[in-house]
């Protein structure tokens, strides 16, 4: 199933998951899917390895066993910085081959060891490459905080209604942790004509280096709640890990009594935390599924 087709009948759930470094143990990753499968996500997205890297030929294959040994639906990442059409090609042709049908169509960042960009400089390309040559669904990234290399937020959304008349099907946003960025981004986008859907992405925050770097790369808010959090529990895993997941189920109760289109959380490959998540606030999904019906 196309992932733009789930919004027609529920609050979506989805996961996101990264896959093992080239040296790891394969197996942890298919524990961890396991687990992830038992909370039936509506569908499960994969990461890639930037500019054709390593994990990449992972990523087709760890999206193609989710639907076959779990039965959840999954997407593919593919950012295209440093793509060459006919490795675009060969790679979605694999996707295609792998009976995948949805793409998360990426620029991706740009290493400082990368010196060509390839024939994509921008998501809209690749979104419009794969528009024209497959039957895929289409998702595309955005930034309810502005994208850090955008000049201004009107700009912003003027290329992200491009990326959506390009052909994107379906929206995720980047973590944001003040829901107030997300719902001003919305009604901007709507005002702009951008009518798919828009998924929140909601990254829990359980370890302070990690938000940090996020925070420096992707130019996210820190609201004082969680500045305190991480004041007061940096020094305490476990202590962090609980207010962060305490956080994000705030979060997306809030966002779910806002009619959110849906909910995509980045696991960052830890069941638990998901497990956690999804036991706090499934039922308020069940609520808005059954008013729909």
């Amino acid at each position: 199933m196309k992932t733009a087709e789930l919004f027609k009948q529920k609050t979506v759930f989805s996961l996101e998951v990264f896959p093992p470094k080239p040296d790891a143990d394969e197996s942890v990753i298919y524990e961890t899917l396991h687990q992830l499968s038992d909370i039936s996500p509506d569908f499960i997205s994969v990461t890639y390895g930037a500019g054709g890297g390593h994990n990449g030929c992972k990523t087709i294959q760890i999206a193609s066993d989710i639907q076959r040994r779990f039965g959840v639906q999954s997407v593919a990442h593919l950012p295209c910085i440093g793509l060459e059409k006919q490795q675009a090609v060969q790679i979605l042709d694999s996707i295609v081959n792998a009976g995948i049908k949805n793409v998360l169509a990426l620029r991706g960042d740009k290493p400082k060891e990368l010196d060509k960009i390839g024939d994509f400089g921008h998501a809209s390309e690749l979104i419009s490459f794969i528009k024209q040559r497959y039957e895929l669904n289409i998702i595309a990234a955005c930034y309810p905080e502005t994208h850090p290399e955008c000049t201004s937020a009107v700009d912003d959304i003027k290329w992200l209604a491009h990326k959506v008349n390009c052909g994107a099907d379906h929206l995720i946003t980047q973590l944001f942790l003040d829901n107030e960025y997300f719902y001003s981004f919305c009604e901007k986008a709507r005002i702009a004509g951008i009518n798919v859907p828009i998924e929140a992405g909601i990254m829990p925050v359980t370890n302070k280096r990690q938000i940090e770097r996020m925070v420096k790369l992707c130019g996210v808010t820190l609201p004082k709640k969680i500045i305190r959090v991480l004041e007061r529990y940096e020094h305490n895993e476990e202590a962090l890990r609980d207010a962060g997941i305490a956080y994000a189920i705030d979060q997306i109760t809030d966002l779910i009594a806002q009619d959110v289109d849906g909910i995509h959380l980045y696991t960052m490959n830890d069941p638990y935390i998901a497990h956690r998540i999804y036991d706090a606030v499934h039922n308020l999904i069940s609520v808005k599924y059954e008013k729909c019906i």
